[in-house]
């Protein structure tokens, strides 16, 4: 069963780990990845706000799950995104998928990643000491997502 979350707390990773395993004894391959707040710019980075559109996120986040398991042979989906404020180190995203063989697990996990950045309709903003700015997207995301066309 997949889990799709969007919530301010943060996450354990092991504990998601062990959640989408579950007791399946067909499931060969959990890849996971966790994406957190970095100070990219080196412009000191204080704190970044994630915004969303509720039903709009929700439902993009499961179309996105939906688009993965059409493509590969897949048992559970865990997309946990973060937000509010967070701050730099924290967990902004997890993404976890189980599979029967390693490499539908790989690159799911990676298609869905690819996915969040360009489908998903979240807004972050980056706080530093003297100003804020809202993030745009690049174009090298918009690459990478178009590559699974």
């Amino acid at each position: 069963m997949d889990k799709i979350i969007i919530q301010p707390q943060d996450f354990d990773l092991t504990t998601e780990v062990n959640l989408a395993k579950g007791d399946d004894s067909n499931i060969g391959a959990v890849v996971s990845f966790v994406g957190t707040v970095r100070d990219l710019d080196n412009e000191s980075i204080t704190k970044m706000t994630l915004e969303h559109y509720p039903q709009m996120t929700e439902k993009a986040l499961v179309s996105i799950a939906n688009q993965a398991h059409q493509r590969w042979q897949l048992g559970n989906i865990t997309i946990i995104h973060r937000i509010g404020d967070l701050m730099v180190n924290d967990q902004i995203v997890l993404v976890i998928t189980t599979s029967k063989h390693r490499k539908s697990a790989f690159e799911s996990c990676e298609f869905i990643m690819d996915y969040l950045k360009t489908q998903a309709p979240f807004w972050k903003k980056e706080h530093t000491q003297s100003s804020s700015k809202w993030v745009e997207s690049k174009t090298t995301d918009e690459d990478q997502s178009d590559s699974w066309d």
